[in-house]
């Protein structure tokens, strides 16, 4: 397929300028995302886009990362229902260096090659841009009426925008307009949002430098259920292990809908339509495996962070989904181990609780485990308990050796059912 072709297939384009496939095919573009600053760390929600600028330059064209220093200090009104805060000036800074270390893992910035990504910030041309110079030879070509028909603008006019941010779109427009003068850029992309202030950049570049450029946004990822992708119960999905560890990185990649799975694999991977077709057609055939969720989590995992972190990652996944065995737990530290046992309910006992060997049903009992002697005896007896991953009988007996580190018990009910028993 053809990169138009191919980015169509994979789900990337929702809208595109007309003359967008013509320029492609004329070779070598150099092409550009804008990434918010606003964040140390990137998403999620941004991986879609650096997915992008790595297949365009898989096929040949030259990647822009413009991290939005200047824009960043005034904020972007698309999506947004109010004012956000402004980041002050070395907050901005610190999380540039963040994510230029990040955009680094996805794009090939050696010198050696014949289209090189590169990384640039707006603030360094405009830091210098005095405010009337920019009036009269940028403010001067936009009316305000084309402005506030920006749908962004339209959302915000009710609940009330400031000046600040509605010249938030002049000021991204006149990125497209230095990219296109000094690095021959003709192309911008980002999210379906990013539309309106993407045209008024193609317009400034028609009206000042009488010649066209072109655009291509892509749609914002919801989940099967309509629910925001990118983000889980405790907030975003971070590419930063400091903010996401790989454990949680890869449990939410494994945790996708049987709906989304087709689709997140052609965005978020760059296997070939034919490995797609395989993995779906092994998936269908025993969805319960959840075999594509399984491939997907892997892929994106590794991507993200490394082949020895998805292997850390299905290890601790063992831990709780698995047949792990009790000394597994001891390649975990107790703060890893906290994280993966995250939401598992547990009860606290004393230090001697357990010097006395106590025998099963009364421990479940009193630790309300089970609500009674009754129902524990019964899951003893159907052998649906499992002690430390080991299944135990009606005469089992809890003691001091049933820890493990000297600070916990696993006790599995059914598959999936877990408490924790912890030592205070």
């Amino acid at each position: 397929m053809n990169l138009l072709d191919e980015l169509i297939w994979r789900g990337f384009v929702q809208n595109h300028t007309p003359n967008i496939k013509n320029l492609l095919e004329q070779g070598s573009q150099t092409v550009y995302i804008g990434f918010d600053p606003t964040s140390d760390s990137l998403h999620v929600g941004n991986l879609m886009q650096i997915m992008l600028l790595a297949l365009f330059q898989k096929f040949g064209h030259k990647p822009i990362a413009l991290v939005g220093g200047a824009t960043g200090m005034i904020g972007d009104p698309s999506g947004k229902s109010k004012e956000r805060n402004l980041l002050d000036k070395d907050t901005l800074i610190h999380n540039q260096q963040c994510i230029q270390a990040q955009l680094e893992k996805f794009l090939d910035f050696s010198p050696n090659i014949s289209n090189p990504a590169k990384i640039l910030n707006n603030y360094d041309w405009f830091k210098d841009f005095n405010l009337l110079d920019f009036l009269r030879t940028i403010g001067k070509h936009i009316s305000i009426n084309y402005m506030i028909a920006k749908e962004s603008v339209q959302k915000r006019l009710e609940t009330g925008i400031s000046f600040t941010e509605f010249s938030y779109q002049l000021l991204q427009a006149y990125d497209f307009l230095y990219l296109y003068q000094h690095y021959n850029c003709k192309i911008q992309m980002g999210g379906a949002d990013q539309w309106g202030n993407i045209t008024i950049g193609i317009e400034l570049i028609r009206k000042i430098a009488n010649s066209e450029a072109e655009a291509i946004t892509a749609p914002l990822l919801t989940k099967a259920d309509g629910s925001k992708f990118g983000k889980s119960e405790s907030g975003n999905i971070w590419l930063d292990p400091k903010k996401t560890s790989p454990y949680k990185f890869y449990q939410f990649w494994f945790n996708t809908a049987d709906n989304d799975v087709e689709r997140l694999l052609k965005i978020f991977t760059f296997l070939s339509q034919h490995e797609i077709e395989d993995i779906l057609q092994v998936h269908s055939s025993q969805p319960h495996l959840r075999y594509g969720q399984k491939k997907l989590a892997e892929y994106v995992t590794t991507l993200v962070h490394s082949k020895q972190d998805l292997q850390k990652a299905v290890e601790a996944s063992e831990l709780l989904f698995g047949n792990a065995h009790k000394e597994s737990f001891l390649n975990f530290d107790w703060n890893e181990l906290q994280e993966i046992f995250e939401g598992v309910p547990f009860v606290n006992v004393p230090e001697n609780y357990f010097n006395v060997p106590k025998d099963a049903v009364q421990v479940l009992a009193e630790l309300q485990i089970y609500p009674s002697k009754s129902e524990a005896r019964k899951a003893l007896q159907a052998g649906a308990l499992k002690v430390n991953k080991n299944k135990i009988n009606p005469d089992f007996q809890f003691a001091d050796v049933d820890w493990i580190m000297n600070k916990f018990i696993l006790v599995q009910k059914g598959k999936k059912n877990y408490h924790l028993i912890i030592k205070s």
